[in-house]
Protein backbone atom coordinates (compact mmCIF):
# COMPACT_ATOMS: atom_id res chain seq x y z
CA UNK A 1 0.00 0.00 0.00
CA UNK A 2 1.39 3.61 -0.99
CA UNK A 3 1.85 6.55 1.84
CA UNK A 4 -1.46 8.08 -0.54
CA UNK A 5 -3.46 5.25 -0.15
CA UNK A 6 -2.93 4.64 4.24
CA UNK A 7 -3.59 8.51 4.61
CA UNK A 8 -6.84 8.22 2.07
CA UNK A 9 -7.99 5.45 4.74
CA UNK A 10 -7.07 6.49 7.57
CA UNK A 11 -9.02 9.93 6.64
CA UNK A 12 -12.24 7.99 5.59
CA UNK A 13 -12.03 6.45 8.90
CA UNK A 14 -11.86 9.60 10.82
CA UNK A 15 -14.44 11.19 8.92
CA UNK A 16 -16.99 8.00 10.18
CA UNK A 17 -15.25 8.32 13.40
CA UNK A 18 -16.27 12.13 13.69
CA UNK A 19 -19.55 11.52 12.56
CA UNK A 20 -20.00 8.74 14.88
CA UNK A 21 -19.33 10.95 17.59
CA UNK A 22 -21.83 14.17 16.95
CA UNK A 23 -25.17 14.70 17.83
CA UNK A 24 -27.94 12.91 15.56
CA UNK A 25 -24.41 11.64 13.94
CA UNK A 26 -24.57 14.42 11.45
CA UNK A 27 -22.24 17.80 10.92
CA UNK A 28 -21.24 20.11 8.28
CA UNK A 29 -18.46 20.19 6.56
CA UNK A 30 -16.49 23.10 7.87
CA UNK A 31 -16.84 21.86 10.92
CA UNK A 32 -15.77 18.36 10.01
CA UNK A 33 -12.96 19.96 8.10
CA UNK A 34 -12.07 21.71 11.61
CA UNK A 35 -11.56 18.67 13.65
CA UNK A 36 -9.83 16.96 10.76
CA UNK A 37 -7.27 19.02 11.69
CA UNK A 38 -7.13 19.79 15.04
CA UNK A 39 -7.75 15.88 15.86
CA UNK A 40 -6.53 13.94 13.60
CA UNK A 41 -3.53 16.04 11.32
CA UNK A 42 -5.12 15.99 7.96
CA UNK A 43 -4.89 19.31 7.15
CA UNK A 44 -6.80 19.33 2.97
CA UNK A 45 -8.78 21.26 0.52
CA UNK A 46 -12.67 21.38 0.33
CA UNK A 47 -12.56 19.77 -3.01
CA UNK A 48 -10.18 16.95 -1.59
CA UNK A 49 -12.99 16.73 1.60
CA UNK A 50 -15.73 16.92 -1.05
CA UNK A 51 -14.02 13.87 -2.54
CA UNK A 52 -14.17 11.60 0.40
CA UNK A 53 -17.39 12.55 1.34
CA UNK A 54 -19.01 11.47 -1.77
CA UNK A 55 -16.57 8.51 -1.84
CA UNK A 56 -18.43 7.51 1.65
CA UNK A 57 -21.43 8.20 0.18
CA UNK A 58 -21.08 5.90 -2.71
CA UNK A 59 -20.18 3.34 -0.63
CA UNK A 60 -23.34 3.63 1.96
CA UNK A 61 -21.06 4.97 4.58
CA UNK A 62 -22.63 8.74 4.89
CA UNK A 63 -25.67 10.48 3.23
CA UNK A 64 -24.00 14.24 1.48
CA UNK A 65 -26.90 16.77 1.32
CA UNK A 66 -25.63 20.00 -0.50
CA UNK A 67 -27.63 22.98 0.47
CA UNK A 68 -26.18 26.48 -0.75
CA UNK A 69 -24.19 27.00 2.73
CA UNK A 70 -22.21 23.83 2.53
CA UNK A 71 -22.75 20.05 2.42
CA UNK A 72 -24.43 18.15 5.80
CA UNK A 73 -23.09 14.65 5.76
CA UNK A 74 -24.79 12.08 8.46
CA UNK A 75 -23.41 8.62 9.27
CA UNK A 76 -25.41 5.99 8.02
CA UNK A 77 -26.01 2.97 10.37
CA UNK A 78 -23.16 0.82 7.78
CA UNK A 79 -20.57 3.89 8.31
CA UNK A 80 -21.11 3.34 12.07
CA UNK A 81 -20.28 -0.27 12.01
CA UNK A 82 -16.88 0.69 10.10
CA UNK A 83 -16.02 3.49 12.49
CA UNK A 84 -16.64 0.98 15.29
CA UNK A 85 -14.47 -2.06 13.17
CA UNK A 86 -17.71 -4.44 12.63
CA UNK A 87 -17.46 -3.89 9.25
CA UNK A 88 -14.91 -4.10 6.87
CA UNK A 89 -15.00 -1.52 3.23
CA UNK A 90 -11.93 -1.56 0.92
CA UNK A 91 -10.75 2.02 0.84
CA UNK A 92 -11.38 2.76 4.78
CA UNK A 93 -8.58 1.89 7.42
CA UNK A 94 -9.66 -0.65 9.66
CA UNK A 95 -9.91 0.90 13.60
CA UNK A 96 -7.00 -0.19 15.76
CA UNK A 97 -7.39 -1.33 19.33
CA UNK A 98 -7.11 1.23 21.70
CA UNK A 99 -7.29 4.22 19.46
Amino acid sequence: MSFHDFETEGRRLGILRILSRRSQFTTNEYSLNDELKGAYAHHISRDKLHGDIAWLEEQGLVIAQQPRAGWIVTLTSRGADCAEGLANVPGVAKPRPGA
